[in-house]
């Protein structure tokens, strides 16, 4: 293993350390955000078929 890859690697874990905690909260909220919105259309979709 060179210099050259040992300080990416090391780059890499830090990273992975210091942002790892804000990606996964900012994916939970972006699966969330999925959710309410799936919700939301099935509740349109069943509130238009009660309609006609």
């Amino acid at each position: 293993m060179t210099i050259d890859v040992a300080g990416d690697v090391i780059l890499a874990v830090l990273v992975l350390r210091v942002f790892g905690r804000d990606a996964v909260t900012l994916l939970r909220r972006v699966a969330a955000a999925g959710v309410r919105a799936g919700i939301s259309e099935m509740r349109r979709e069943r509130s238009t078929k009660g309609r006609t």
